[in-house]
């Protein structure tokens, strides 16, 4: 069985779904830098540029927005049997000045401002709801025939005319009173948000999607999850009274803890986050996965590391790669991993080999709520796939660049270090003759100036100082300074 563990403090709610005894999804949230993604603002066109059929939209915030031309509609009616459709000029239907409704698709990452869409979803535990649209979607996930049949025809009979909706996995089973109930709920919560756009100016927050842990109860819940665990009872309190309001049918799942030790060391789960998006991640085979976040992509490269079992070559690439491909599967959920991945995976010349590969991480991700894409393995072993990236992975929620090397993950070598010490000398040489010169270093450098101390003797010689060498722990290996003494 499954748990949803919930973590709250008043600085960050921390969120943890756990399979059997391992940690397959983790969610943080920071009051201090809460998520955007499925907040609805009404927004002012700043700039139209029809070059790239796209706009820029004031929302309130210190970023403009980004508006494409698939991500707005022109109308309530919408063809789903074609994909991708795009306003392909957007200068006709926006113009600058123009207050709009949007929601926010995607965080701001870097220097890029949120992505936002007209396309507007009000989502439930069991729907979705879309004002714009006219039409009645199932999740693909749900794979029964007979039941998306009976799940079509029960809310057929409930729905409100001339709109739009989506079942979703979770409403399987779920009786027509239980679709009926959140379909009245999402109605009024549209009505109010209509309400509140027509008294406020643009830019304006209209809508505030939930916070982290009322987010994971609503999408993540399932038939397998058991309990929904709670450490603060004021957090507990506040979720009971939320979900008695509009998702009563899961308040029984819903307990506090209150021991003393942390929530997830309580059910067998260490939070290391240094291990967690650790670089290297081995195998229990003995080979090992490196996974390098890059600014435009996440590459994952295989590695045979210490492996020693099946003697043939190929044989032993092929079976590194299946445990690799599940391992990456993993990862790519827990850490929260979107965007464009590349996999490089150990050479295999057997084509049979790389498609039971490519299936074994699909079927792996499986579970995952993400939507991918794939392309095949190259003749290079190079897998190239899209995660859906909504919110922010771990490794940017808890990394920040590093302020010595700017986020290169190189930093000047100790020689580089003591030969720019060794050409400040020479040009302070004229100046110190016959004077001692303190130079106060991180006490790592006294290794490679002990082995390369002529050069320093030299320059005493040349220039008729003394030097005087004076370790500070609290340095950092790029600092150093001078005292004339």
């Amino acid at each position: 069985m499954e748990k949803l563990l919930i973590s709250y403090t008043p600085f960050e709610i921390r969120v943890g779904l756990i399979e059997g005894n391992q940690l397959v999804e983790f969610y943080v949230e920071r009051s201090s830098e809460k998520g955007l993604v499925g907040n609805i603002y009404k927004a002012k066109v700043v700039r139209v540029v029809p070059g790239i059929n796209s706009a820029f939209l004031d929302l309130g915030l210190t970023r403009t927005a980004f508006l494409f031309g698939n991500d707005i509609m022109t109308s309530g009616e919408i063809d789903w049997d074609k994909e991708n459709i795009v306003v392909t000029n957007l200068h006709e239907v926006l113009k600058e000045g123009q207050e709009i409704l949007v929601q926010v698709t995607k965080e701001p990452i870097g220097n890029k401002g949120a992505r936002v869409s007209t396309n507007l979803t009000l989502p439930g535990h069991y729907l979705v709801y879309l004002p714009y649209m006219n039409h009645v979607g199932i999740s693909r996930k749900i794979k029964n025939e007979k039941e998306r049949k009976r799940l079509k025809e029960t809310f057929e009979e409930i729905r409100p005319p001339n709109t739009g909706w989506i079942i979703r996995t979770a409403a399987v089973e779920a009786s027509q009173e239980d679709l009926k109930t959140e379909t009245e709920f999402l109605l009024c919560l549209w009505q109010e948000i209509k309400e509140r756009s027509e008294k406020l100016k643009a830019p304006a927050l209209i809508y505030e999607e939930l916070n982290i842990a009322l987010r994971a109860i609503r999408d993540l819940f399932n038939k397998q999850i058991s309990a929904i665990v709670v450490d603060n009872r004021e957090f507990y309190e506040s979720i009971k009274d939320f979900l008695e309001k509009f998702f009563p049918h899961l308040v029984p799942y819903v307990e506090l803890y209150e021991g003393y030790e942390d929530i997830f060391t309580a059910h067998g789960i260490q939070i290391d986050i240094k291990k967690i998006l650790s670089r290297k991640v081995w195998l229990k085979s003995g080979g090992f996965i490196v996974i390098e976040p890059c600014e435009a992509f996440t590459a994952i490269d295989v590695n045979t590391g210490r492996y020693t079992g099946a003697k043939e070559l190929e044989e032993t690439v092929f079976k590194i790669n299946l445990e690799a491909a599940e391992e990456i599967a993993y990862q790519l959920r827990l850490r929260n991993i979107g965007g464009l991945i590349i996999i490089d995976f150990i050479d295999m010349e057997d084509s049979e080999h790389q498609e039971l590969v490519l299936q074994t991480l699909k079927e792996a991700l499986k579970k995952d709520k993400a939507k991918h894409s794939f392309l095949p393995i190259s003749p290079f072993g190079v897998l190239q796939m899209t995660r859906e990236r909504k919110r922010e992975s771990l490794y940017q929620i808890f990394y920040e660049t590093c302020p010595y090397c700017q986020g290169e993950g190189k930093i000047k070598s100790k020689r580089t270090i003591y030969y720019e010490i060794l050409r400040r000398l020479i040009k302070m040489g004229p100046h110190v003759k016959n004077k001692k010169v303190e130079i106060e270093i991180n006490p790592e450098l006294s290794e490679i100036i002990g082995e390369e101390i002529h050069y320093l003797e030299d320059l005493e010689k040349r220039y008729n100082f003394t030097a005087i060498l004076k370790p500070n722990k609290e340095f950092h290996i790029y600092e150093y300074k001078f005292h004339i003494i």
